[in-house]
């Protein structure tokens, strides 16, 4: 589905991984944790739909942010923001800075699910601040046309890292406004106590279950697909959303090859 058909499906400027996501396609995504607005140009450009850029784990302080979610500008990807908690005081800027969707991690609850699902809205449908910041200049359209069109276009992430969350996924994803459940795998193994240990038998039904429980509720799944044989797999169980690399790691290990050459 062509740029030109998303602009023309929704009649004005729409959230393209959005967009791709609603007309049933796969979209594949980097993390983007290095402060770095060159990074960003370049991975930009590499063909990728959507880049996540870090404020969990990566050291990205506001005003880089906006720099870097102005980097995309006249790409195709969508800027998408992982942010430390949830927390409406950590969404605002993110969301005034141009960001397309947000990330909200470690979500165990139908209520933590309803205080991310209210951080991405205006009132009355949520308790974002309105403020006519950078978000209209990134998105290309008028502060009035941005306001009347974000609830619809802003991307709800939400991610399972816990049993816990697994256990009430049901209610969790019963909540109005997520448009994506991401199966963290790493960290539902490390909350087992058996880090990177993917093939146990523990994490593979707790695994199981959700995906269950996530293609039930008929909420898109994502998930972590570091190569072409994960992807393949992935995208067979349902998967729709695959984070494809890490800008840390895909930096290291081009520099190891490039060193042994």
């Amino acid at each position: 589905m062509s740029g030109r058909a998303y602009e023309e499906r929704a009649g004005g400027f729409v959230n393209p991984a959005k967009a791709r996501l609603a007309a049933g396609e796969v979209i594949g995504a980097f993390m983007v944790a290095v402060p770095s607005v060159a990074a960003v140009q370049i991975l930009a450009r590499s063909g990728i739909d959507a880049l996540i850029l870090d404020m969990e784990h990566g050291a990205i302080d506001l005003a880089t942010l906006q720099a870097m979610i102005a980097a995309t500008q006249g790409t195709r990807v969508a800027p998408l923001v992982r942010v430390p908690a949830t927390e409406p005081w950590l969404v605002k800027p993110v969301l005034d800075a141009g960001a397309m969707g947000v990330n909200f991690p470690l979500i165990a609850s139908a209520e933590e699910a309803r205080r991310a699902a209210a951080a991405v809205r205006y009132p009355p449908g949520g308790v974002r601040g309105y403020a006519p910041s950078f978000a209209a200049a990134r998105w290309g359209v008028s502060v009035a046309e941005y306001w009347r069109m974000a609830d619809r276009e802003i991307l709800n992430i939400i991610t399972i890292e816990t049993p816990e969350a697994i256990a009430a996924l049901d209610e969790i994803l019963a909540v109005p406004g997520i448009d994506v459940a991401a199966i963290a795998s790493f960290d539902l193994s490390m909350s087992l106590g058996r880090p990177g240990e993917f093939d146990h038998p523990e994490m593979r039904r707790l695994v199981a279950e959700a995906e269950a429980k996530i293609r039930r509720a008929g909420i898109v799944m994502a998930g972590v697909a570091l190569s072409v044989e994960a992807a393949a797999a992935k995208r067979a169980a349902g998967y729709r959303m695959l984070l494809k690399g890490f800008d840390v790691a895909m930096l290291e290990r081009a520099a190891h090859d490039a060193a042994g050459i």
